[in-house]
């Protein structure tokens, strides 16, 4: 936006700018025409033929005929007047001004101007401006009149402009009255936007601004959007530049079917890590009726509901850096009814919280607040967090002249765990304090075989434990010790090279194989049934683990870009791991693994993890867990990315959890699942055209969840995105139907700012 008034108010400064600058003087200086006239004792100046008059050292007038009248200070040039300076032009049929005060009228004008785009500051924190497609420096602008009626105020009647400045302009910004107030504001009433001269869409008053700073206060092109759920709508938004450093957009949504939203968002950047932004949003919605597949009708009463999303980080004195971040609403069905993001849609919990972070010489200091609800469902929720949760430690340091090192931290927390439902709420929080000195002593005199050996000693004391009759909460007291003696091996690591001078992909390969083994011993805990299990420091119960497996990795000596020098880098690696315990309770507690497990057992499932980097623009990765009880498969999954240049992005992936007889936890299928998502965006390399499409697909019912399109056009002067998305929402959804079907567009002016509406919609599409 700033660009485009930017240029609008050179365009009509130049030409008024370049009146005669010598009234004084009986005839202007530097005048040259086919034949001149004097009347009235050299009052009055008539200039016939091809007439031309310096201005200034870079401004003309061209007329065919000036009448120029030295007693009353005023001049009139008709037939194709030419006002030049610079690069920038204007015509029209005939001028009138008055060389002393330098206000004047053009008639039936027409001009095309260019500046130079501002010069960016280079300082730290400056807030960047709002985008911008191309850099185009020209404007074309006409007018029925165009009269400069103060020092830096004009008026254009029944006229226009735009920045498409081809033989046919794509679009103009018309008007019936227009106001430009120079480095201040632009005011244009009765303003209609037509593309290729097609009226899109009638302002009755627009304003914004005509300032030649970066970034400038003003409105923004307005998207349309229409859905199923809440009909056709209306994105507008309006830009407040507060400075450098910060800056702020108002919105406001209409929807023809439920009412209208009202958001802003507040962003900073004071640099040296100081800098974060806030997001918040109210929908007001009214009733809404909608036709059902049955033939009946159900009506939703009025709601009211709001969200706020941001985050923070400041630097503060004493060398200690503080965070925050929220992502709160206060409905879940318009959480996920109103948001176009699968994951925003799909997301069911809300959380904020801080968090400060401390370093001087070995220590460390480290404090959060977390609040974080979980909706199982619309009426049911588990509320989950620490408020706060302080550690402090020394970080490890070497002991007995370096054979081995010493470390001790401790911690002071307050966790929120309550289950609330429509009847009440279960509060289950308490207070824990622990303290963890160690020692450990690395073992590495043969780079093939590594041995690291760690001996610490717990103390935990907890407020609050479970009944070890009834296994309910109580407000009795509770302190546990344990002692843990660790080790991790890992070798003999046995190694392979090959040379492979001839191969255009790499010199040389090197396959690694390195078996390893964790063994950790952990003193008998008595009382582990009384524990009130939050993490893993909760989690001990006596024992002995052993974790085993083996990893393979894959290197290739390449080079990473054309006529660098090789660099050796890990191109695939394979690793195989499980676990045991002596006391089959302990795995009630493990979670090293995505699937978990609900009964006691000696062996964990076996995990298969694989990663493939062959190069910058391929990756991928596989995790697979197996039971080894029942030899079945429990879940895979897999993810990858591709990209070809910076022309083609694709990635997709796949999950499934699976079936299992006799395993608690699998042998329901209600919960269980399989699905499908993939995406790509393809577009040439000037992001001139392209086109993104994603889609998420629940191969268990054989359902589409959600799928994507959106396609941008980006021309010279102009451009249009649009974007369709069709979500179901699935059985049991709060919604009042099946599924939504969304349609966005949203136009591009070169040089005026867009933005993407609260609810997520064309977002990631270059504008």
């Amino acid at each position: 936006m700033t660009k485009l008034v930017r240029i609008l108010a050179a365009a009509l400064l130049f030409f008024v700018a370049s009146a005669p600058a010598r009234a004084q003087q009986s005839v202007p200086e530097n005048t040259v025409s086919d034949r001149r006239e004097a009347t009235n004792d050299q009052k009055d100046w008539h200039f016939e033929g091809h007439v031309e008059i310096d201005l200034s050292s870079d401004s003309r007038l061209y007329a065919e005929d000036v009448h120029y009248t030295e007693s009353g200070n005023s001049a009139l040039a008709t037939g194709n007047v030419v006002f030049a300076q610079g690069t920038n032009r204007i015509t029209a049929e005939r001028a009138e001004f008055n060389t002393e005060t330098r206000l004047g009228t053009f008639y039936n004008a027409w001009g095309v101007a260019t500046v130079q785009p501002p010069k960016q500051g280079s300082r730290p924190g400056a807030l960047a401006p709002p985008p911008m497609v191309g850099q185009e420096t020209y404007v074309y602008f006409f007018g029925e009149t165009i009269e400069k009626i103060g020092p830096k105020k004009y008026r254009i009647t029944k006229g226009g402009f735009s920045t498409c400045v081809q033989p046919t302009p794509r679009w103009n910004l018309e008007a019936g009255t227009m106001i430009l107030n120079v480095d201040h504001y632009t005011v244009m009433r009765d303003a209609i936007f037509t593309v290729k001269g097609v009226p899109m869409f009638y302002l009755p008053i627009l304003y914004y601004p005509t300032k030649r700073e970066g970034r400038a206060t003003g409105f923004l092109i307005p998207t349309y959007g229409a859905s199923s759920l809440r009909g056709q709508s209306i994105h507008n938004a309006f830009f407040w530049a507060i400075n450098r450093s910060q800056d702020a957009t108002l919105m406001h949504d209409w929807f023809s079917k439920t009412g209208q939203g009202m958001g802003s968002e507040y962003r900073y950047n004071f640099g040296q890590g100081n800098d974060g932004s806030i997001r918040a949003y109210l929908l007001d919605q009214h009733e809404a009726t909608y036709l059902q597949p049955s033939g009946t009708t159900l009506t939703i009463p009025s709601t009211r509901s709001y969200e706020v999303r941001g985050g923070a980080n400041e630097t503060l004195p004493g060398n200690i850096h503080a965070r925050g971040r929220v992502d709160y609403f206060s409905s879940i069905v318009t959480s996920q009814t109103f948001n176009t993001n699968i994951y925003d849609a799909a997301r069911n919990q809300r959380t904020f919280g801080g968090n400060l972070v401390g370093a001087w010489g070995t220590y460390t200091l480290n404090g959060t607040l977390d609040h974080t609800e979980y909706f199982r469902d619309l009426n049911n929720s588990n509320l989950s967090g620490n408020w706060p949760r302080v550690t402090f430690s020394r970080n490890e340091r070497p002991l007995l002249g370096n054979a081995f090192y010493f470390s001790v931290g401790t911690e002071f927390a307050h966790f929120l765990r309550s289950t609330r439902t429509r009847t009440g709420e279960d509060d289950s929080s308490l207070t824990r304090f622990d303290v963890l000195p160690q020692i450990r002593y690395p073992f590495k005199k043969w780079q093939w075989f590594t041995v690291n050996s760690t001996a610490s000693w717990r103390d935990t004391y907890y407020t609050r434990s479970l009944s070890s009759t009834t296994n309910q909460i109580v407000e009795d007291d509770l302190n546990r010790r344990v002692f843990t003696l660790q080790t991790q091996i890992v070798g003999p690591v046995f190694n392979r090279i090959w040379d492979t001078p001839g191969m255009k992909y790499a010199e040389k390969f090197k396959h690694t194989v390195e078996p390893f083994l964790t063994i950790q011993r952990t003193s008998n805990v008595e009382n582990f049934r009384q524990i009130v299990y939050f993490d893993g420091i909760d989690g001990f119960v006596g024992g002995t683990r052993y974790t085993f497996g083996l990893n393979n990795r894959f290197y290739a000596k390449r080079q990473m870009s054309p006529g660098s020098q090789a660099q050796a880098r890990e191109i695939f690696d394979v690793e195989l791991t499980q676990s045991y315990y002596t006391n089959q309770n302990a795995a009630l507690f493990d979670r090293q693994y995505q699937t978990g497990t609900a009964v006691a057992t000696h062996f964990l499932p076996i995990a298969l993890n694989f990663r493939a980097m062959p190069t910058n623009d391929l990756n991928a990765t596989v995790r697979a867990e197996f039971d080894s009880r029942y030899r079945e498969l429990r879940t895979i999954s897999a993810q990858g990315t591709y990209s070809l240049g910076n022309r083609v992005q694709t990635s997709a992936g796949w999950s499934k959890k699976a079936f299992i007889k006799d395993l608690q936890g699998f042998d329901d299928p209600r919960f269980l699942d399989h699905f499908i998502n993939a995406g790509t965006t393809v577009h040439t390399t000037d992001n001139r055209l392209g086109t993104v499409y994603t889609f998420n697909y629940d191969v268990l019912r054989s359902a589409l969840l959600n799928q994507r399109i959106s396609a941008f056009y980006n021309a010279q002067c102009c451009g249009l995105a649009m974007e369709y998305q069709a979500y179901n929402f699935g059985v049991g959804s709060s919604s009042p139907i099946t599924s939504d079907h969304r349609f966005f567009l949203s136009f591009t002016l070169a040089g005026l700012g867009n933005f993407s509406p609260f609810n997520g919609a064309l977002s990631g599409v270059p504008r």
